[in-house]
């Protein structure tokens, strides 16, 4: 979802408005109520955190010694 922000209060509230950018932050800049821009994060720095989640996944340990059942039984219990 896209914020509002007035092209005044844009232009005076860039720094913050690039860092709530930065948290995944959206805004829509408008100009006499009119919407005229999008402020959306750049699409090299969400793949780059892509790739990083993607990483960080595959480097986790598999767990050994643990039967198909009792993973079924444990996905079964947390479903309740």
């Amino acid at each position: 979802m896209f914020t509002e922000i007035g092209s005044f209060d844009a232009k005076t509230k860039l720094s913050q408005l690039l860092q709530g950018i930065k948290r995944g932050q959206r805004y829509t800049i408008t100009l006499r109520g009119e919407p005229i821009a999008d402020l959306v994060p750049s699409e090299s720095s969400t793949r780059r955190s892509s790739q990083t989640a993607i990483e960080a996944l595959r480097s986790f340990h598999r767990v050994k010694g643990i039967s198909p059942e009792q993973v079924a039984t444990w996905i079964a219990e947390g479903r309740q």
